[in-house]
């Protein structure tokens, strides 16, 4: 079984807009999966308003992973994103996600926490 990578799924949704939302959202997402963010949880359909707002806005941006587990059905990873937004502005931001798979391999749960981080000035 292949299980879900969070830096496969953030592409798919909000950094290939030709690719569906919803057909992203069930490559990578149990139908009960539930995102906690800033102390507040999300199910599946909130995550999906959240994600096509935060989609519409991006015009281009990139994940690099920094660190990645999977131990069962235990997901932990680390990342930083970039994006460039359509009205120019740019965020860099450090994201750690910890969670659980469903039996098929996708995401269903994940808790994320952040904080910006200075853009890199060596690109």
């Amino acid at each position: 079984m292949n299980h879900a990578r969070i830096s496969e799924a953030l592409r798919a949704l909000v950094f290939e807009p030709d690719l569906e939302l919803h057909q992203a959202l069930d490559q990578y997402y149990a139908p009960d999966y539930t995102h906690r963010s800033d102390g507040k949880t999300l199910d599946r359909d909130e995550f999906a308003e959240m994600v096509g707002r935060i989609r519409s806005q991006v015009a281009e941006g990139t994940v690099t992973v920094l660190d990645e587990l999977r131990d069962g059905a235990t997901y932990a990873e680390r990342h930083v994103f970039h994006i460039t937004l359509a009205d120019g502005s740019t965020q860099h931001r450090e994201i750690a996600i910890f969670g659980t798979f469903a039996e098929d391999g996708r995401f269903r749960h994940l808790s994320e926490t952040g904080f910006n981080v200075a853009p890199d000035r060596t690109r």
